[in-house]
């Protein structure tokens, strides 16, 4: 089949899906906003496939992710909003507009000029939009990680950015002396909140400036810790319960397990 007939394929799959007469009782309940928890989910499960090395499984996953596209395709055309050409040929005329290098011939010699090239266009963008500050279009719905990164690339593209990673290093020490001051206080509790994410904000600038993405930095963590965990609990489960050990024993083998690793 060719890749348009299996497109073909999966939009007649939806519109039966929606169809009041004989769809399914579920999707034809669903609509814009409940459908986004979902996708998310789905976009997640591709990540967690590639992080997993699972690219047999990517393949399912990448169409399940796909299916949300259709569904939103479905759902404008009920609307009278758009249908799935339009969405194909919105992403097109954007590749193509902010890749001038690659498709008018126009030459970008450095990294520079093609991140300020892309910024450009995405300003005006912007502004055809009616979005003319600059942190107008950045989604409130991403990862709170991801978000702030962005926001810090973004100011930075107009110049408002410490020179070096030095200085989002100091910044974060700044931060993190006032959070143990409100922490020594014992202030209210919205005041410890607000020096925490000052901080976490802060420590993304480092990460940023560093080269890394803060959202997969976070991710390699946590599975670096479930990983190690996974260990002390085996270890210790083997002659009683997990929740009948002590902190300093769980401690004793955690250290074991990360020198195991480290060596």
């Amino acid at each position: 089949m060719s890749q348009s007939h299996n497109i073909e394929i999966l939009l007649n799959i939806m519109s039966k899906l929606r169809d009041p007469d004989g769809g399914c009782p579920w999707d034809l309940q669903q609509d814009f906003t409940s459908i986004v928890p979902h996708t998310l989910e789905e976009a997640y499960e591709v990540a967690d496939c590639i992080e997993r090395e699972d690219l047999l499984e990517l393949k399912d996953e990448l169409g399940d992710l796909l299916f949300q596209i259709i569904f939103y395709a479905q759902l404008g055309k009920e609307q009278q909003l758009f249908n799935f050409d339009d969405i194909v040929a919105a992403i097109c005329d954007k590749l193509v507009r902010r890749h001038p290098h690659v498709f008018a011939n126009q030459e970008v010699f450095s990294e520079a000029q093609l991140k300020a090239n892309w910024e450009e266009q995405k300003a005006a963008e912007r502004k055809q939009k009616s979005k003319t500050n600059t942190l107008d279009d950045i989604p409130h719905g991403l990862p709170a990680l991801t978000r702030a990164q962005k926001i810090q690339k973004r100011v930075a593209s107009v110049g408002f950015d410490w020179p070096s990673v030095k200085g989002a290093l100091d910044k974060v020490e700044e931060e993190f002396q006032e959070v143990r001051e409100e922490l020594e206080s014992h202030g209210p509790d919205e005041k410890l909140a607000e020096e925490l994410g000052d901080l976490l904000f802060a420590l993304v600038n480092v990460i940023r400036h560093s080269g890394f993405n803060a959202e997969q930095v976070l991710r390699n963590a946590n599975n670096k810790f479930v990983r190690r965990f996974n260990s002390v609990e085996l270890t210790i489960t083997k002659s009683k319960p997990i929740k009948e050990a002590s902190l300093e024993e769980m401690e004793a083998v955690w250290q074991r397990v990360k020198k195991l690793e480290k060596a």
